[in-house]
């Protein structure tokens, strides 16, 4: 009876549009995995990527009914989670494509889990909780050497354990942002930009591999690659692809580049090209009012809670979500140097999926309990 009692109250009270919008873009993902792996035979990407959203969902359901302060009520257990997690790559990893050991495999499961991938949520959540301990003293020293010392020791583990420094760039994206959001004087920002400076020479010729410095550089300076066939291989068949498309597309399952199969990253950091060969400017469009609804929405819950920890959550999760969708598409526009993220709810991959109905789930549990009036603050309080 309580079960169904619950069941009748997610439905009354969670945030029934932020999931239809999630599950579209998931669905409109699962068609397009289905489109760009066409080529390889079989259903095994199309059945793991509806087995990841259904139990995403089930995730969402969960987390919108579960009150967060129970999730964050200790911390300090989420901090060792993300360390023991993130440091069993230095075990089990396996190293991918591109270079990166950023992944679990094991064999009693149908797809390699991601460790930073599903630290990133609760990452947000151990920010936003060290934040509301300190809200009335966030611009202290011990405050922001708190946050910041979170942050070096996560993004450390993650280049270390891993090497991936395109994940490790959106944890750097999160703490600016919720800092910001949460009120920490300006001055720190401008002493980080500093100190970034002065130590850029040491972080660009001891943390970037040569690889990884290409890649930037090749943007500025072609002769890197004057061949294209080195680290501008898949940006190269990204804009073909892109440029065939034209308005409308060349048709779903049509794609030429997309249907030979020429490009094996299709189906996850480069479906974003495969959606403007294959459905044109049109499908392009869509997938962002999709993806654009989504954020607006975070941000929509956030701005109307009460709560100082619950907008932060929001807004991280919200950051987080922009911030991928920024860099995926830039990346197979050529614009900016490919790092290896997804393309939230639309790229293939179990572990994105289930982790971004985590992050989207705290955000409809936060909606269902609005937080009472004495815990109303503005988000970024004055200086």
């Amino acid at each position: 009876m309580k079960i169904l009692q619950k069941i009748g109250t997610f439905f009354k009270k969670a945030d029934m549009l932020l999931l239809a919008l999630c599950v579209a873009a998931s669905l409109f993902g699962v068609l397009m995995v289905s489109s760009a792996t066409r080529y390889y035979g079989g259903d095994r990407y199309i059945l793991i990527q509806l087995a990841a959203t259904a139990l995403g969902v089930g995730i969402f359901v969960l987390l919108s009914l579960v009150d967060i302060e129970i999730i964050t009520g200790r911390p300090e257990l989420l901090v060792l989670f993300n360390l023991l997690f993130i440091g069993s790559l230095f075990i089990w990893g396996v190293e991918g494509t591109t270079g990166n050991r950023s992944w679990l495999d094991f064999s009693f499961l149908p797809f390699n889990i991601q460790p930073a991938e599903i630290c990133k949520i609760t990452f947000i959540l151990i920010s936003a909780k060290m934040m509301r301990r300190n809200e009335r003293h966030i611009s202290s020293p011990r405050s922001v050497g708190m946050l910041t010392g979170h942050l070096l020791l996560t993004v450390g583990l993650i280049i270390v354990a891993s090497k991936d420094m395109g994940v490790a760039l959106i944890y750097v994206f999160l703490f600016l942002l919720m800092c910001f959001a949460g009120g920490v004087n300006r001055y720190w920002f401008f002493g980080g930009i500093g100190a970034v400076a002065l130590l850029s020479p040491i972080l660009w010729n001891f943390v970037f591999r040569q690889d990884q410095r290409n890649r930037i550089l090749a943007l500025f300076d072609p002769s890197i690659d004057a061949t294209g066939q080195g680290v501008l291989w898949q940006t190269n068949l990204s804009l073909r692809a892109i440029q065939g498309g034209g308005i409308t597309g060349q048709g779903l399952f049509r794609g030429e580049v997309t249907q030979s199969g020429i490009n094996p990253q299709q189906h996850n950091d480069f479906i974003f090209s495969a959606i403007a060969e294959e459905l044109g400017v049109v499908g392009c469009i869509a997938v962002l009012l999709l993806l654009a609804g989504i954020i607006c929405r975070c941000i929509y819950v956030g701005i109307r809670s009460r709560s100082y920890m619950d907008r932060l959550i929001c807004v991280g999760v919200a950051g987080m979500l922009f911030f991928q969708v920024t860099i995926n598409i830039g990346m197979c526009l050529g614009i900016l140097p490919v790092v290896g993220l997804a393309l939230p709810f639309i790229s293939y991959g179990g572990s994105s999926m289930i982790s971004l109905f985590f992050a989207v789930g705290l955000v409809s549990g936060i909606h269902m309990r609005p937080a009472s009036d004495r815990e109303g603050i503005y988000v970024r309080p004055p200086q």
